[in-house]
């Protein structure tokens, strides 16, 4: 049925990971491997009530059991709902996270930084977060009393951190300068097929002690094996451009190359894919989990050490893909929804 979570095969280091890999830059120690929560809550994902009431918390508990420090929200995730039930599934075990959420700056006066913050303080059941990110840049307004008012909580002990999510390497040095020091993280999506960051921004914070915060690493889904130009995923995802038939059958080669090493590790594509990512220094990825299995084989991809060989091959396929973007893709979305 479309939209429904697909089903996932663990790899096996998944049963005895304890620990996942700590990764240091400015100060914060974070695992590896984190939990992005966009789903929790959030309609659009159309996981259903049961995930939201049941299988969220299961994973966050999982999540925690092996190791993972590094979870993921938003105040805009399904309006709150994700930062909730996040706080919840938490409750007993704050001192074991580095808990990050994003403040959405539609209106970014200092006052409303510090209502906003205040409201995901109470949602998530916390005195305070890790990591307090703006979600995206705000090109009309100023971004001087933003940072200030960040510098403010920062100071009051309510945030530990400040990052940036969505920012061009100038924005992120922007940011510091308004901000008056560093920012920890941007959280940018990167994966096989986006790979932006890597012309400057991946650079600059291997350079500068900072962190790069890959959402979307698996590219939603889009080379795990699940989906083909044949079978597609409902829900948010049916929108995007990748997932139409057309870049689907453009895909292949890439599909099989995944498919081809992950066959020589015993993992799954999805795995592979995360490993390339985590062979960059200062690079933790924040997948999501639509299941305590997924879950679990999304944590137990820090313990696969891809060749040098097999990163190349993987370079090599995603360089060979080109989507069809643009107007062309547009329209081929508004197709696949009418079923043409």
């Amino acid at each position: 049925m479309a939209g429904a979570a697909p089903p996932v095969q663990s790899f096996a280091p998944a049963v005895r990971v304890r620990w996942v890999r700590i990764v240091n830059a400015g100060g914060a120690a974070v695992s590896a491997v984190g939990l992005g929560t966009w789903q929790f809550g959030s309609r659009e994902w159309g996981y259903g009530a049961a995930y939201a009431g049941g299988e969220a918390a299961r994973i966050v508990e999982r999540a925690l059991d092996l190791g993972v420090t590094l979870f993921d929200t938003a105040e805009i995730y399904g309006r709150g709902r994700s930062e909730t039930i996040l706080g919840r599934a938490l409750a007993g075990r704050r001192d074991e996270v580095f808990l990050a959420t994003k403040y959405a700056p539609f209106f970014p006066h200092p006052a409303a930084v510090r209502r906003h913050a205040q409201a995901s303080l109470r949602r998530l059941g916390t005195d305070s977060v890790d990591l307090y990110q703006v979600h995206w840049p705000n090109p009309l307004a100023p971004s001087g009393p933003m940072f200030g008012a960040l510098a403010d909580l920062k100071r009051a002990g309510l945030v530990a951190h400040v990052g940036v999510s969505n920012h061009s390497p100038a924005g992120w040095r922007s940011a510091e300068a308004a901000f008056g020091g560093p920012i920890l993280s941007n959280q940018v999506e990167y994966n096989l097929v986006t790979r932006g960051p890597e012309a400057e921004l991946l650079p600059w914070a291997q350079a500068n002690d900072r962190l790069i915060i890959a959402y979307s690493p698996l590219a939603q889904g889009a080379f795990s094996g699940r989906w083909s130009a044949t079978s597609r995923p409902g829900g948010v995802r049916s929108f995007k451009p990748l997932f139409t038939p057309e870049n689907m059958r453009r895909a292949e080669d890439l599909r099989a190359t995944l498919s081809s090493v992950a066959a020589g590790y015993g993992a799954t594509p999805s795995q592979v894919a995360l490993a390339w990512l985590l062979r960059r220094p200062n690079v933790v990825v924040i997948p999501g989990a639509s299941s305590v299995a997924q879950l679990e084989g999304n944590v137990a991809a820090a313990d696969l050490d891809l060749t040098a060989e097999d990163d190349d091959r993987l370079v090599r396929a995603a360089a060979r893909f080109e989507p069809r973007t643009g107007v062309a893709a547009a329209a081929d979305v508004v197709r696949a929804k009418l079923g043409r």
